[in-house]
């Protein structure tokens, strides 16, 4: 859990740097999208590295997924009398409904940008958002309900980052010490607040028209 876990910290942290390309333009994040397709060439194929990303991420996500059920069932058959405390009740139970809305999300947020890619405001031309990953995101956050739903996810995997940044650093040892413990829930809430919030940053931007 703790493993896969810091594994996915590391690539919404390069997601959301490479988001961010959008404030600098079309041309610069249309650049970064397509040197992410020929990295590593001629060693790599084409998209290599994007499919060696995807393998490790599917991996990774069946990985977690199988821990956090395998936990989750543990920790309702050793509970035969209700002994937590309230909190870590509410956390967990956050950290588990959190996870299944992030799974949905997750798989809808594929489906939209990746798989069908689909022409999804009427004001941009279809073969311009196909060929565009510049076109294809703003046209997208130009619908307000989109936002909305994004900004719902970002909320979700917020409260997920500061809470599993944390149980990460206690898993692994790294909180036996009462500084320790602080230092894991300020880097739990640091990591979760830059990503919430620098994942935020390019649809909103676009939505109130900064980026056009």
């Amino acid at each position: 859990m703790a493993v896969t876990g810091l594994f996915f910290v590391f690539y919404v942290l390069l997601h959301m740097y490479g988001n961010l390309k959008v404030l600098a333009g079309p041309e610069a994040f249309d650049g970064y999208a397509h040197h992410l397709r020929t990295f590593g060439e001629p060693m790599l194929p084409y998209e290599g590295l994007l499919w060696i990303i995807r393998v490790l991420l599917v991996l990774s996500l069946i990985g977690h997924a199988y821990s956090a059920f395998t936990l989750w069932s543990r920790a309702g058959s050793a509970r035969r009398t209700k002994y937590a405390a309230l909190k870590t009740a509410s956390s967990s139970k956050t950290m588990r409904w959190g996870g299944v809305f992030l799974l949905l999300f997750l798989t809808w947020h594929l489906i939209h940008f990746t798989i069908v890619k689909p022409a999804v405001n009427s004001g941009v031309a279809s073969d311009t958002i196909h060929s565009s990953p510049y076109a294809m995101v703003v046209a997208s956050f130009q619908l307000w309900w989109m936002v909305i739903f994004y900004v719902l996810a970002l909320a979700a995997l917020g409260l997920h980052l500061s809470h599993g940044v944390f149980s990460a650093q206690q898993t692994l040892g790294w909180t036996q010490t009462a500084a320790g413990y602080r230092r894991a829930k300020a880097i739990g809430h640091l990591v979760a607040g830059l990503v919430t919030i620098g994942f935020a940053i390019p649809p909103l931007s676009i939505l109130f028209g900064l980026v056009k």
